[in-house]
């Protein structure tokens, strides 16, 4: 059995090499300060590559691979400030693009950071990475330090996905992910462009988005969406309307087959009251089969949340 390789280790599983003892912090104006360290030249780059070196700014460029696309400015500024008085403690990590430029491979907020500081030149590690690996480890990197929404998330592992020809399987198994955490963040693409700019806001969250989701209506998903924007709809909540409105969806299914077919129906109302009871109660699609006498009641349940919520109903003390 393949051993499954986390992100315990942080970026030194993608990065193979030690440079824990080689990082150094620089000031406002790029000079190093107090930590013991002997960055190479700029010169010397060329050649070497692992070590630290010493970069203009204005040489570093975007990685277009980059899985982030929203940075905060507030946190951007007090970073920033950050930078004035302590420097830069953890080297940039760059590739060479042949053109005179540098590609970020990971660091494109404390470059970003950097400029706002004023710094005329920053701690770059140069490595030669394939544009798969460059992609991965800006994945990782931002996965890592949590710096990415669920959108941003989800689009990253699709990209690596189609740039590498990845099962979601293999991308778990590369990014120390369950299979079911990385299906579940690419449906959220699956949402229509609104829903997912207001993931990406923050103004909804990925169990919202995850109830949304459960919704098999078009229409009574947009419903369901404008209640979760306009009013303070908990993620249990949204679960519980999705449910119902699942439930009201065959519901109606039902009884349009029902008009369609034989008239009248054998089951007893007693029995249709006592459904439509327990759909009410328990917030999702409910079916009895049977009669007064004798039957099977189906309880359907769309998430793990919601049959954590169906336990505490019929189980909790």
């Amino acid at each position: 059995m393949a051993r499954r390789i986390g992100l315990g280790r942080g970026l030194n599983a993608l990065l193979d090499n030690n440079d824990d003892g080689n990082q150094s912090a620089y000031n406002r104006t790029g000079i190093e300060t107090e930590i013991d360290s002997k960055p190479v030249t700029l010169s010397s780059a060329k050649n070497k590559t692992g070590d630290i070196v010493h970069l203009p700014v204005e040489k570093l460029v975007p990685n277009p691979g980059q899985p982030r696309k929203n940075f905060n400015e507030t946190e951007l500024q007090e970073l920033a400030e950050s930078i004035k008085t302590y420097g830069i403690i953890q080297p940039i990590i760059a590739a060479n693009a042949g053109d005179g430029t540098y590609i970020i491979i990971a660091g494109e907020r404390r470059t970003r950071a950097a400029r706002l500081a004023s710094l005329t030149a920053v701690p770059v590690i140069i490595r030669d990475y394939t544009d798969q690996k460059r992609l991965e480890v800006s994945l990782i990197e931002n996965i890592q330090r949590t710096d990415l929404n669920p959108i941003e998330e989800a689009a990253a592992y699709k990209n690596l996905m189609d740039f590498s020809n990845l099962s979601q399987d293999e991308l778990a198994l590369r990014m120390g992910k369950n299979r079911s955490t990385v299906a579940n963040a690419l449906r959220l693409l699956k949402l229509p462009v609104e829903i997912q700019k207001n993931i990406e806001d923050g103004k909804i969250s990925s169990g919202h988005a995850r109830a949304l989701l459960s919704v098999t209506n078009t229409k009574s998903r947009e419903k369901l969406f404008r209640e979760i924007l306009s009013s303070d709809v908990s993620v249990r909540e949204a679960e519980k309307r999705a449910a119902v409105l699942n439930a009201s969806e065959e519901g109606g299914k039902k009884n349009a087959a029902g008009k369609s077919g034989a008239k009248g129906s054998k089951r007893p109302p007693e029995v249709d009251a006592m459904e439509e009871k327990f759909i009410e109660r328990l917030g999702t699609k409910v079916v009895i089969e049977g009669d007064l006498n004798k039957g099977r009641i189906h309880i359907d349940y769309y998430s793990m949340e919601d049959l954590e919520r169906l336990y505490e109903i019929f189980c909790a003390k």
